[in-house]
């Protein structure tokens, strides 16, 4: 979505465009949108931009935080307090720029599980659904046990290069440690 590149020369993005006066111009429909509609964009994993229509900047992300926000407003929050202080205290941090890469292979780890299990409970009726959240899936726990180990060892790859890199930086300041 908010990526400029494009793996396939013929796939061309859609384009809206930031106004003044905060309205969003949706290039494809010729028409205003809302950021309702930008949501729909991406549940429906359209590939668009946004960008301000005086500078030409990419305001991509910060119309998905503005979606992000009205969605943690909205009464059942994703993220608690917590979560979001553990977040602010990696800007900043030397870890900054893993994290980024972290939370990302993490969300398409989860995403694949989730179409894993959207494919393998087609046909459940609401009834069974409910039947199946209530009990302790040892299937599920197996999907996301297996998410899990793939962010302990992603977590590690990054502890092991962070350490490399420190003692690369101090060996060249003839530190040894």
């Amino acid at each position: 979505m908010q990526s400029n590149k494009s793996t396939d020369a013929n796939v061309t993005q859609r384009v809206i465009k930031k106004y003044p006066n905060r309205r969003l111009y949706d290039t494809a429909t010729s028409s205003y949108i809302t950021l309702a509609e930008v949501k729909r964009l991406v549940m429906g994993n359209e590939s668009f931009c946004v960008r301000d229509v005086k500078t030409g900047e990419d305001l991509t992300r910060s119309i998905l935080l503005q979606i992000i926000l009205e969605e943690e407003s909205n009464g059942s929050p994703m993220f608690t307090a917590p979560v979001l202080a553990s977040v602010i205290r990696f800007y900043g941090n030397a870890m900054q720029g893993f994290m980024g890469g972290y939370l990302e292979k993490n969300m398409q780890a989860l995403m694949e599980v989730q179409a894993k299990f959207t494919e393998q409970s087609k046909g459940l009726s609401p009834e069974m659904w409910t039947q199946f959240l209530a009990v302790e899936s040892p299937a599920l726990q197996g999907m996301m046990g297996g998410s899990l180990e793939q962010s302990r060892s992603l977590l590690s790859q990054m502890q092991e290069q962070m350490q490399k890199q420190t003692g690369q930086m101090l060996g060249a300041f003839g530190i040894k440690r």
